[in-house]
């Protein structure tokens, strides 16, 4: 990520100039002031071996490796791992892993050992519904369908003559929470780039939003967390990117108008009730902060302060009012900066309610080099489990992929909106 040394040391800063209180490894809360924690020296660790991290105390495991895995499971020499930050790798239940980017199809681990158990081939664009352990969400060509992946079995809910090319996203869709609506991105006619909402329950196809009439090219659309919105992701031609938010029947509720503001997110849904959309800034007031902005009028709050944040990520639907967040930078210019956030080439959560708490996870000894490179790291849905990449510090080396464990309170903790909005 590029850093613009020039801004303002107020914008560095933040508004995050109150205390952190930090986790280490589910101990409980203790309050410290934000502080850099330098890189511990770690051998990598072998393949299916818990083990700990030294700076931390985290017990993960690295649960891939290049070539054969077991009879028709094939790791890539140059990266294995799960498919993005904002993508669901569990199953609802945590029984099963999927592993893409890399492997040889769909590939398919125990959810809790990490054995690798089978394979599927698929030309689909399929995530997990959130709901039903047994099922993925699947969508390609002129058909939407659910599929079960241990059984091979499908059910088709949507065909059409009048779209083709229908896409999950592309690759940024996820369904609502509740796994009833997502959001279809099509050609309607072939001539017609649109989106729809679809139920996947009543089988109801919305209206469709004619992309082409919107400002920009569009580079995805997915589904809000209630199903109640659809989020257009638009490249404008002097290279901002922009966000138009839609009712499920077309209207325009908001557009975002400035570049990534914020970008490289999620969605959630806030203790008032409200959706949000969390991420990383790249546009001032907060550049390089991450903020959490809601759909219903775009109001932003800041979360963490300026820094080297990627990723963030909400896939932890049962354990609401934290984010992962995935961070890369150079960890010896991080600890020459104490006005950023302290963060360097390492894997957090934090409180989307503005409070600043953070728990430490791991360091990911991840060093940059290409997109396939970067740690995505990703919360199974209780957050018990964070699925997260490296390269263990060789550059062009194999992109593993490890999974660290968290204790956690019994009931997820009650969120609260925090910082007032902007």
């Amino acid at each position: 990520m590029p850093l613009f040394r020039a801004h303002s040391a107020a914008v560095m800063l933040g508004i995050l100039a109150t205390t952190l209180t930090l986790h280490v490894s589910g101990s409980a809360e203790y309050p410290v002031p934000p502080h850099y924690v330098a890189p511990v020296a770690m051998e990598l660790p072998a393949y299916l071996t818990a083990t700990k991290d030294p700076a931390f105390g985290t017990s993960f495991t690295r649960i891939s490796k290049p070539g054969k895995l077991r009879a028709g499971l094939v790791c890539d020499a140059k990266y294995c791992s799960h498919r993005y930050s904002s993508a669901q790798a569990w199953n609802a239940d945590q029984s099963l892993l999927l592993i893409s980017n890399g492997c040889n199809g769909l590939c398919f681990f125990d959810g809790q050992t990490y054995e690798p158990l089978f394979r599927r081939i698929r030309s689909m664009e399929c995530e997990w519904h959130p709901v039903d352990p047994n099922l993925m969400i699947c969508v390609g060509g002129r058909t939407i369908l659910t599929w079960a992946p241990r059984t091979n079995r499908e059910e088709v809910v949507f065909i059409s003559d009048h779209y083709e090319n229908l896409q999950f996203g592309p690759s940024k869709g996820n369904p609502s929470q509740d796994g009833k609506r997502i959001a279809v991105r099509a050609m309607r006619d072939g001539v017609t780039l649109v989106t729809f909402a679809f139920d996947l329950t009543t089988r109801q196809k919305f209206p469709d939003i004619d992309l082409t009439k919107v400002a920009g090219t569009n580079s995805a659309c997915t589904i809000s967390p209630l199903g109640l919105h659809i989020l257009c992701f638009q490249d404008a031609k002097d290279g901002t990117e922009q966000t138009y938010i839609f009712t499920v029947d077309g209207t325009v509720k908001q557009h975002w108008t400035e570049h990534h503001r914020p970008g490289h997110g999620d969605l959630t849904v806030d203790a008032d009730g409200s959706e949000v959309y969390i991420g990383i800034s790249k546009s001032d007031p907060d550049i390089y902060q991450i903020i959490k902005r809601r759909l219903s009028d775009g109001a932003v709050t800041s979360l963490m302060s300026y820094g080297e944040a990627q990723h963030a990520s909400l896939r932890a639907i049962k354990r609401p009012g934290w984010v992962i967040v995935s961070y890369g930078g150079d960890p010896e210019e991080v600890s020459q900066h104490p006005e950023w956030a302290p963060f360097a080439r390492e894997v957090i959560a934090l409180r989307t309610d503005g409070s600043g708490k953070v728990r430490r996870i791991v360091q990911t000894r991840n060093v940059p080099f290409d997109y396939w490179s970067e740690t995505h790291a990703s919360p199974s849905p209780d957050a018990s489990q964070i699925i997260w990449s490296s390269n263990w510090g060789v550059p062009g080396g194999p992109v593993l992929e490890f999974v660290a464990r968290l204790d956690w309170p019994q009931e997820p903790e009650a969120d609260h909106l925090g910082a007032s909005a902007q």
